[in-house]
């Protein structure tokens, strides 16, 4: 009997170690075997063991699905001694397209919802690999990864994946551990695609920009396939030192010196986010600023605000109705909608009077009905404050390197996933080199085999065994015995000289491999740009667009403009700079040659400049006759009544001295249009790219440097290879192509538009847009007519253009005062100097022909002239903006 068996004794221990040991043990067991992914292939234990017991079931992509309870106990029987419904949930999720940016696996059945149903048992559903986990499991036989026993020591798993795909931050990945978690967001395969390919070529890039300067981004896109956006992005970060500058550092490289590149060092996160907008998650919504996003991507740590996706429906009787079509990632939508209807119940929300869910396979439709008179933006903002729809995403991005938990930044996490895919490469190439070579070394043997066959068939007759024949076979003929084995298996056909043709070039395909293969390994940057290429094809496979929004700009508090409703608005700016917005229906439409109504209440020698449509919620610039730019939003703009004067625009913009508004622009998103194309009364035009007026200063930014005595007048969005038309007030007109203006920056003076006469100025630049648009002119007298645009050709650049009224009766109707694009649709209102307003629709303007004279629209008294003109677009206008009942319609007004 055994005397030395412990077995049923008891030990005494000092609690204090025991407890301190065992706690740690079970600590690193959560972290790095179950809680924790692994941050070369993203993947959890549990995952992984999932994958590769379906890949070692021969569950492809292309196969037939298998039952889920079936893949569930190979992977416990073998891999994953845990709990059943922890493996099938795992299971569930990776086929979950609300869960899973990419879904790795693809499921049949019931595997869950949006609104928290749980999966079917696993005895109904069936699965099988996605396409996308099968790249996360290509070349494993190939001894690219390290094996490990599993938990018997039966059978060996691999430690990790080889990974084609970088599934870190592809799908992200979420887990409580010990004293720590992780919450790693999903992203976009083509961001992460295209940023992987720029660390690769980095070290290009920069030669290319220290060589050619801000000529680069040219080079840029042609060589690497960079976007134009991207490659003027990243020169204009890689020239500033790896950052932005701020607005005054870069407007004194724009009066200054040069900026100089400065050399190679670490990736900037700022080189990385041209690429990498931010996390892009299945359900969609909207991202609330670029804060968080920096944060996370430069610290690993960081705060997504998310918020759903909705539209606001006109309805009857003065009703709305909010539908939501996407909500913020993880948040459930049945939970969603029963918060909803809390708050109503407890009178937190009192202007909603119905809540349904009309989801359905086409898409998500949660419709939340209105009371009548509530206001819709209102409500959103309650919605916001108070349920899921606006919800927080806490990045931290933690995952186990070399088996160890790091907190990882952006670049970190992307140049740890290159490393692993240069090692699976690289082992990949030397599994192959080594099969090459053994195959070559056979082939050989072969070769010499059918070049003698005469003396092997001889040889082999005479032997008395086999073994005797491979013996005289490595003596005779100087092989070893993988050689003399091979001649032995060879079957006779093989010796027929189309099979020798076969072996031959066979042999040669192999040396060249060979050779193929030893040049790659003995060339990191060779592996590296197959690195590139297996990315640049899975982007290319499986890469789609964004699902999830990125409002840059906006903020998660909820400002004031928050509370205001996205309406149409008329704003008016008096030439002694009084300001103000008032709603469409301030001047009642009236018919042709109607006297008007009286409009604001003017001091003397004041006259109306300005009077434009635009959306409340819309950014307005503000050119002045220094050349300089401001911006401020719609909604910030003083109220005024029809007859008010304003407010002094002083109290809005932080204009200088003898500083005054020339040129207004209402914008209606900086990505809407390609340029911001400026016009001066002396006849010079420049185009800049429009983004370069995204983030004005209150102080105002150099919008074009001027002649001495000229004044920047006009201003108008434009996209790329848009005809414009130029009007001067004693009737040229000319018509080009932007594309013959060549784009500058802001601060550069322009070049000639037309040619002038004498004493002549211009007055109206216009863009050419739909077919149906006319050309709207008006004289300083009140005679006006409407002529389509295709009356006017298309000239050069710098032209004396053609006519646009009759020359002769320019002393009846007197000069020109302006020149507007409309259709029949669209209302304008025409102010005099001495504030009369006449509001009528264009199709009560009688069309005439380009060089005639007009005909009446509006009665002067005497000594009062056109002052400004203002387009009303038939989208902006309420339902009451209508022409009276009493507005007789011209008969000739369709020109017939």
């Amino acid at each position: 009997m055994d005397t030395n068996n412990n077995i049923g004794t008891i030990q005494s221990v000092n609690i204090d170690d025991q407890m301190r040991r065992a706690y740690l043990a079970y600590a690193m067991s959560v972290i790095v075997a179950r809680a924790l992914p692994d941050v070369r292939d993203g993947l959890k234990p549990v995952h992984r063991r999932i994958l590769y017991a379906m890949h070692d079931m021969g569950i492809r992509a292309n196969t037939a699905h298998k039952k889920s309870a079936r893949i569930v106990g190979e992977v416990l029987g073998k891999y994953h001694p845990h709990g059943d419904t922890a493996v099938y949930d795992a299971m569930a999720r990776m086929a979950q397209d609300f869960s899973m940016r990419y879904m790795l696996v693809d499921g049949q059945g019931n595997f869950g919802s949006v609104d928290g149903d749980a999966p079917a048992a696993m005895r109904y559903t069936e699965a099988r690999l996605a396409a996308t986990a099968e790249e996360l499991l290509l070349d494993i036989d190939r001894e690219t990864v390290d094996w490990s026993d599993n938990f018997d020591g039966t059978l060996q798993e691999p430690s990790v994946l080889p990974a084609r795909l970088p599934n870190l931050l592809l799908n992200g990945s979420s887990g409580i551990a010990v004293g720590m978690a992780t919450n790693i967001p999903p992203h976009n395969l083509n961001e992460l695609a295209a940023a992987i390919a720029y660390l690769i070529d980095r070290d290009e890039i920069l030669g290319v920009i220290q060589a050619e300067g801000t000529a680069a981004p040219a080079l840029l896109s042609e060589k690497f396939g960079l976007t134009e956006s991207q490659a003027q992005s990243i020169t204009r970060i890689i020239m500033n030192g790896g950052s932005e500058t701020s607005a005054t550092e870069a407007e004194a490289n724009e009066d200054g010196e040069p900026a100089v590149v400065e050399e190679a060092g670490a990736v900037a996160v700022a080189e990385l986010m041209v690429f990498v907008k931010g996390p892009d998650f299945p359900t969609g919504g909207i991202i609330l600023g670029a804060e968080g996003i920096l944060s996370a991507y430069s610290t690993g740590k960081g705060r997504i605000v998310m918020r759903s996706v909705e539209q606001i429906d006109e309805a009857a009787n003065n009703r709305h109705r909010i539908v939501v079509t996407e909500i913020p990632y993880q948040v459930n939508k049945a939970s969603l909608i029963e918060r909803i209807a809390d708050l109503v119940r407890d009178d937190r929300i009192d202007a909603i009077s119905d809540l349904r869910d009309e989801s359905d396979r086409s898409g998500m439709r949660i419709v939340i009905e209105l009371k009548r008179g509530a206001q819709p933006k209102k409500v959103l903002n309650q919605l916001y404050k108070y349920t899921p729809m606006q919800s927080t995403f806490g990045v931290q991005m933690l995952a186990l390197v070399n088996g160890e938990p790091r907190l990882l930044p952006l670049r970190r996490s992307l140049q740890l996933f290159v490393d692993h895919r240069h090692e699976i490469i690289t082992r990949r190439s030397q599994f192959e080199l080594r099969k090459a070579r053994e195959r070559a070394h056979i082939l050989t043997g072969l070769l010499t085999a059918i070049a003698n066959i005469d003396a092997v068939v001889k040889t082999i007759r005479q032997a008395e065994s086999a073994d005797d024949a491979r013996t005289k076979l490595m003596k005779r003929f100087k092989l070893d015995e993988l050689q003399s084995q091979a001649i032995l298996d060879l079957q006779l056909r093989r010796i027929a000289a189309l099979e020798r043709l076969k072996i031959e070039t066979e042999h040669k395909e192999t040396m060249e491999r060979i050779g193929f293969l030893e040049e790659l390994l003995q060339n990191p940057r060779k592996i590296l740009q197959l690195v590139r290429e297996d990315t640049m094809e899975m982007a290319r496979e499986y890469g789609d667009e964004r699902c999830t929004r990125i409002a840059a700009g906006a903020s998660e508090e909820l400002s004031a403009e928050d509370m205001v409703a996205d309406e149409a608005l008329l704003v008016s700016i008096t030439s002694r700079g009084y300001i103000k917005r008032m709603g469409p229906q301030a001047f009642r439409a009236q018919g042709r040659g109607g006297k008007g109504v009286i409009g604001q209440d003017l001091r003397d020698e004041d006259v109306v400049e300005f009077l434009f449509s635009v959306r409340s919620l819309q950014t307005i610039l503000f050119f002045t006759n220094r050349g300089k730019v401001y911006a401020e939003r719609a909604f910030n703009l003083p109220v005024g009544t029809r007859t008010d004067k304003g407010a002094s625009v002083l109290n809005v913009l932080a204009l200088g001295q003898d500083e005054k508004i020339t040129a207004a622009l209402p914008v209606p998103g900086f990505d809407q249009a390609d340029f911001c194309t400026m016009v001066t009364r002396g006849g010079k035009i420049k185009r800049v790219p429009l983004n370069e007026f995204e983030a004005v200063r209150p102080s105002g930014l150099i919008a074009m440097t001027l002649a001495k005595d000229d004044v920047l007048g006009w201003a108008r969005l434009t996209l790329k290879k848009q005809d414009i038309i130029i009007v001067t007030a004693k009737g040229q007109a000319v018509r080009f192509n932007t594309d013959k203006v060549r784009p500058m920056g802001r601060t550069a003076g322009g070049m000639n538009a037309i040619r002038l006469g004498a004493a002549d100025h211009i007055i109206g630049m216009e863009v050419v847009g739909s077919k149906n648009e006319e050309l709207l002119v008006i004289t300083s007298n009140g005679y006006g007519k409407r002529t389509p645009m295709g009356d006017y050709p298309a000239k050069g650049r710098a032209t004396a253009g053609v006519a646009s009224i009759s020359r002769k009766a320019l002393a009846v109707t007197g000069l020109i005062v302006t020149a507007r694009s409309v259709q029949l649709e669209d209302q304008v209102t025409i102010i005099s100097t001495n504030g009369q307003a006449l509001r009528t629709k264009v199709s009560n303007i009688r069309q005439s022909g380009r060089a005639t004279m007009g005909t009446r629209l509006m009665q002067m008294a005497e000594g009062d002239t056109v002052a400004s003109v203002a387009r009303l677009a038939a989208a902006d206008l309420p339902a009451e903006a209508g022409p009276e009942p009493d507005a007789a319609p011209n008969p000739a007004a369709n020109g017939k």
